[in-house]
């Protein structure tokens, strides 16, 4: 299969990486600065540098970059796209930009199913990209009305490059989730280490320091766009945990031992039933 990745940072080139070292797909890159793209051709991370016009050779297009510019892309360039090909996504957002995919699908006859790759690190860009960053992980899939065979074609395509958990739902559902499980931890690490303390936690601090501001080195332009693109589930649970850590803060000031006691074994059973 000839396949086509679209923005070469840590997730496009870490599909590069682990595509070449698991499979014996032909890997075509494509990215906005020819600087990054000739050192994944040098270093063998793709077998070429591609352009839009060479889109036509592709069975499966990865789109890599921001979700607006992945819209752009598409809308500028899926007339050079394979009929029958199959477009995703790797944004960490769905509601926003699967109606858009799908309907530029339709328009230039391809096949959209939306994805998104659960992994990253706190830093970015080609070099810090990894053959292994996908190992174990999961991979969110949103069909968005595609049929179930190019679903399960995906699906398989991520098994082959070290996904170990295939997750299945809608847009909605998707963004919901994620604005829980990846979007509001980054709201928290960022309000955490703006405390007045932080530059002084040297000597002071050690796993809780580091588990809680690990996800505070952030991609300030990204991370805004995903967080505007999904306001409505994300203000949600910042609702609910302004409400939480009010609630614990009261308990504190009023020296509620009863109460604080409560509302901090509450979390604890909730970790506990989960396993965690």
């Amino acid at each position: 299969m000839n396949i086509a990745v679209i923005g070469l940072g840590i997730i496009g080139g870490s599909f590069c990486k682990a595509i070449k070292k698991y499979t014996d797909h032909y890997v075509i890159g494509i990215n906005r600065t020819p600087e990054t793209v000739q050192k994944a051709l040098d270093v063998g991370t793709i077998d070429e540098i591609g352009s839009p016009e060479t889109l036509g050779k592709a069975d499966l297009v990865i789109l890599a970059m921001y979700p607006q510019a992945d819209i752009d892309y598409i809308k500028k360039n899926g007339c050079y796209i394979k009929k029958g090909a199959v477009v995703t996504d790797a944004s960490g957002i769905k509601s926003a930009i699967c109606p858009q995919l799908k309907e530029l699908a339709q328009k230039y006859e391809f096949v959209f199913v939306g994805s998104h790759p659960m992994a990253g690190k706190e830093k970015n860009g080609f070099d810090v990209s990894d053959s292994e960053l996908y190992k174990g992980a999961s991979f969110i899939i949103t069909p968005c009305g595609a049929e179930q065979k190019y679903v399960d074609m995906l699906s398989d395509f991520a098994k082959s490059i070290g996904f170990g958990m295939i997750k299945i739902t809608t847009p909605e559902e998707h963004d919901r989730m994620i604005a829980f499980t990846s979007q509001l931890p980054h709201v928290l690490a960022c309000a955490y280490v703006l405390s007045p303390c932080c530059p002084n936690h040297k000597g002071f601090s050690a796993g809780s320091y580091r588990d809680v501001s690990r996800v505070a080195n952030i991609n300030s332009k990204l991370w805004s766009e995903l967080f505007l693109e999904n306001k409505e589930p994300l203000v949600k649970e910042l609702d609910i945990l302004v409400e939480n850590i009010t609630k614990i803060s009261d308990a504190i000031k009023s020296e509620n031992t009863e109460e604080l006691a409560d509302l901090l074994e509450q979390g604890h059973k909730v970790k506990e039933s989960l396993g965690e």
